[in-house]
């Protein structure tokens, strides 16, 4: 399965990412990717960028390289409400928004059902496009909920190659994402499989992801950047 569009990486705007616009925009090219997003980490999380960053996005061309660029933002889950740390009136500017929980910024209790209701709650706004690796095991949550609730309010669900590196700290994402991607072939859910690079090196790398996808037997029509086409029209519609 040829992946087209990553749709998840990070900048030196980010605070803990190495490579400029430009670089990665480059390295997305030599890896013969059509487009990439760039989905920086949201305000909230330390050494990120302010809002103004978000704010500005639109003086950046949307090609280099001959590479099309989506400029992106990656939200901060906040609680259980699913609040998030960009206002609507920036957010609605976005090519594409991620929806994530991190350690550092999420402040509701971290039981299974705060945690899925927290997912849950984030769906309900139509400025998110993407949950972004609900597999992290430190977080543990309800998928069948998880993925009906990403049918009914037509989200994606994003299966992170970065979470299935041994050396990262998320922990249990394979048989997580296991269970994640079996429910969402019972209920024709789609899915991104993204890098969330961090390093101009590693994006476009989906290796573990699409020998899991593999594995599993997924349906490829459920992979949405296998297709930039597709993935514009999801943002679209």
């Amino acid at each position: 399965m040829k992946i087209v569009l990553d749709t998840h990486a990070h900048t030196i705007v980010s605070g803990h990412a190495y490579n400029t616009i430009r670089e990665m925009a480059q390295m997305a090219k030599e890896k013969g990717l059509e487009a990439f997003a760039l989905t920086e980490h949201a305000p909230q999380m330390p050494g990120t960028c302010h809002e103004f960053y978000f704010q500005n996005l639109h003086i950046v061309p949307r090609e280099m390289y001959g590479v099309r660029l989506f400029m992106g933002v990656e939200l901060n889950i906040m609680n259980e409400k699913g609040e998030v740390d960009l206002p609507e009136s920036t957010l609605c500017q976005m090519d594409i928004a991620i929806a994530s929980i991190h350690g550092p910024c999420y402040k509701g209790e971290r039981t299974e059902e705060a945690i899925t209701a927290a997912y849950l709650a984030a769906m309900e706004n139509p400025l998110i496009h993407i949950i972004g690796h609900p597999d992290d095991g430190r977080y543990e949550v309800d998928y069948e909920a998880l993925v009906q609730g990403a049918k009914e309010y037509g989200k994606i669900l994003e299966l992170n190659n970065h979470s299935m590196d041994p050396d990262c700290s998320r922990s249990n994402a394979v048989e997580n994402d296991t269970i994640m991607l079996n429910y969402c072939k019972k209920y024709q859910v789609p899915i991104v499989m993204d890098s969330d690079a961090h390093f101009d090196t590693l994006i476009g790398e989906f290796d573990m992801a699409r020998e899991l996808l593999t594995k599993l037997d997924f349906p490829e029509e459920l992979v949405l950047n296998r297709s930039a086409e597709e993935m514009k029209k999801y943002l679209k519609k």
